[in-house]
């Protein structure tokens, strides 16, 4: 594919997984709609690492994966592939092994860690809170660099909902579902954090 035709197209997975894109180029696809990705910067991609490294670690011999950008969530996940959103959070904890597919996570992560950069608008943050939440994402948390804080949404479930039972909520403020590890705690004690429960 050539230049993507960034109006009045509407685009599926399908769709998506034949682009041909330049090296570093990135898209997401959002209600069928196409959406140009920024490259990170310093700070976004140091933050990026760090989290991911603690995660890592802390969910060793566990049954959950933390997976970094770039990584396909097709938070819809529609078997013949017309499902309308491909989003790349710069983390996601993924526990059922079902849902992670050899192109990415098929359906709602447990856990969605997006780190915001000065090209972020309000009011793509408040879509992608609205998709996560809609979508099933357990907790959510946005991360600021430049500020230094991180604010953690928790969204609740049904009981009757699947929940893997290495990642029940501990809804403790600055904490993430898995993050009791002493690395985590040395890096987010830096941190202002507020944590939410969404109904």
């Amino acid at each position: 594919m050539g230049a993507l035709p960034k109006e009045g197209h509407f685009f599926t997975y399908a769709d998506y997984k034949g682009w041909e894109l330049a090296e570093g180029e990135r898209w997401e696809v959002i209600r069928g709609e196409a959406f140009a990705m920024s490259t990170p910067g310093k700070r976004h991609q140091t933050a990026s690492w760090e989290i991911s490294g603690q995660l890592y670690g802390y969910l060793r011999g566990k049954p959950c994966r933390a997976f970094s950008a770039p990584y396909d969530v097709r938070l819809f996940y529609a078997e013949d592939e017309s499902d309308d959103t491909v989003v790349q959070p710069d983390i996601s904890v993924v526990c059922e092994r079902e849902k992670r597919g050899p192109e990415g996570c098929r359906g709602a992560p447990d856990m969605v860690i997006e780190i915001v950069s000065p090209s972020n608008t309000v009011s793509e943050m408040d879509r992608k809170f609205g998709l996560y939440k809609e979508a099933g994402v357990r907790e959510y948390w946005v991360v600021n660099p430049e500020s230094k804080t991180v604010k953690a949404f928790s969204f609740r479930r049904s009981r009757s909902a699947a929940t893997p039972s290495a990642s029940a909520p501990t809804a403790r403020m600055g904490k993430p579902t898995w993050a009791s590890s002493p690395a985590s705690r040395s890096t987010w004690s830096r941190s202002s954090r507020r944590t939410e429960q969404v109904s």
